[in-house]
């Protein structure tokens, strides 16, 4: 098994983390610094992560979570703020968040300690749907609106097309439902503030086919074998 792949099995990190672990020099195999992506390994093999040894995990578990404003997507912080796997203190297996929510923005976000699962969940390629709640200060008008459709620029390079559409109008804000399929820093957020309508709160409740229902927030609950299933069988979200 590739390195990358065997650390992700092991619940430490998704396979893209692995794969920046390994080029900083952080992975040893048999006592050896390894930076090459191909090397392969097995069971057998001595495997440290920061000097620590790593076992593949014994049970798979998958948790989705309604993420509170105030938590960040981490396994830690450096600057002491609370992170999700606070919330999951009867979980015992060693999972870490699937993506990345902002600190402030709240709903849908999954944990596990299966790489291919998060690999499969949020890598660019797969072009997996991310389905969001927007509250903003005013309305945006028709051709901000098509803007926002059509894709905006951000950082000398459009977003891709997404689906815009006007949910409630209040008196001095409106929420509005954004679909993406891509995964740029704080996306939605930036993309409101180009058109003049800056983000005043943001709520993740789809994730593909994966919808948050009727979890509370700070609430979180094992996925079914069926919606696992949605994960890994879907096409494009």
């Amino acid at each position: 098994m590739r390195l990358q792949k065997y650390i992700a099995h092991c619940g430490i990190a998704s396979r893209r983390h692995a794969e920046e672990l390994i080029s900083m020099g952080k992975v040893r195999v048999n006592g050896k610094v390894i930076t090459e992506m191909g090397t392969l390994v097995s069971e057998k093999d001595k495997v440290e992560v920061e000097g620590k040894p790593i076992h593949k995990e014994k049970r798979l578990v998958y948790v989705i979570l309604n993420k509170p404003s105030g938590y960040v997507t981490t396994v830690s912080d450096p600057e002491g703020r609370k992170t999700v796997l606070d919330l999951l203190r009867d979980v015992e297996e060693r999972v870490y968040p699937v993506g990345r929510l902002d600190y402030d923005t709240t709903g849908l976000i999954l944990l596990t300690n299966d790489g291919d699962f998060a690999y499969e969940s949020t890598h660019p390629s797969k072009e997996t749907a991310k389905t969001y709640l927007a509250e903003v200060m005013g309305l945006p008008s028709n051709e901000n609106l098509q803007k926002l459709r059509r894709g905006i620029p951000l950082d000398g390079k459009p977003t891709s097309p997404a689906d815009i559409d006007v949910i409630e109008i209040k008196d001095k804000s409106s929420v509005i439902k954004v679909v993406i399929h891509e995964g740029r820093n704080r996306q939605v957020k930036r993309m409101f503030e180009e058109v003049g309508h800056p983000v005043l709160r943001l709520k993740r409740t789809a994730l593909g086919r994966m919808q948050l229902g009727a979890l509370k927030l700070g609430q979180w609950r094992y996925l079914t074998p069926q919606e696992i299933k949605l994960v890994r069988g879907r096409k494009n979200g």
